[in-house]
């Protein structure tokens, strides 16, 4: 699949998908890289070490400084995905350098996926 690099960086991880947007304040710890935010369908599930695939951010322009947080803990995702990044994401993924891409058909990546990510050139391939 073919995006636009928001952040450069190759990467092959497994991905954790989200259909819903994630606000990253209060909606994931940025001590442990846990999804904390109540009844969303991550909650409790790690992005440690993860491709973070989701629709785009949503919340508080705190969430750039939680994503840049959830880096310097050692628990960030390796990288980022999204149909759309909007600007507290983007923000995110440049201070913590991570990996990104947009414009990705997010539907057809599923949860356990081993992605491939070269977001220099904005390719996200399922291997």
């Amino acid at each position: 699949m073919k995006g636009r690099m928001i952040n450069p960086g190759k990467v092959e991880a497994e991905a954790i998908v989200s259909s819903e947007p994630i606000g990253f304040y209060g909606g994931i710890d940025a001590k442990t890289g846990i999804v904390i935010e109540k009844g969303h369908q991550l909650e409790g599930q790690s992005v440690t070490g993860k491709v973070l695939v989701f629709p785009q951010g949503k919340g508080s322009t705190v969430g750039s400084y939680v994503i840049y947080g959830l880096h310097m803990n050692g628990v960030g995702p390796a990288a980022i995905i999204n149909k759309e990044t909007e600007t507290i994401v983007a923000t995110g993924v440049i201070l913590a350098d991570i990996p990104c891409v947009d414009g990705i058909d997010i539907d057809q990546i599923k949860t356990g996926d081993k992605l491939k990510i070269d977001a220099d050139e904005g390719l996200v391939n399922i291997l």
